[in-house]
């Protein structure tokens, strides 16, 4: 597997974590994670990545993608609640 496929998978994973980061359950983000620790591992058994380092660097960025997804999912869901919360205190007062 060359690394732009890894790529590409990095990718595409991140914007399914944001797409379900900005739903109501917070736990929905770590779907994705451990999605991609397995799906990373399995490439390595498999020895599609070949190099150790590889593996560790692309398993490491990877995380830290998703989890920079999952807080601006969140931080996008906050900022909505939030805007809704003074429409409806507009509307009271």
């Amino acid at each position: 597997m060359t690394e732009l496929t890894v790529f590409f998978m990095i990718v595409g994973m991140s914007a399914i974590q944001y797409f379900m980061a900005t739903r109501n359950p917070f736990i929905l983000g770590v779907i994705m994670p451990v999605t991609f620790i397995g799906v990373m591992t399995w490439l390595f058994i498999t020895n599609r990545i070949e190099n150790n380092i590889m593996y560790i660097v692309l398993l490491i960025v990877g995380l830290i993608l998703l989890i920079e997804e999952w807080a601006k999912g969140r931080k996008v869901l906050r900022n909505r609640r939030q805007e809704e919360m003074n429409k409806m205190k507009k509307k009271d007062l």
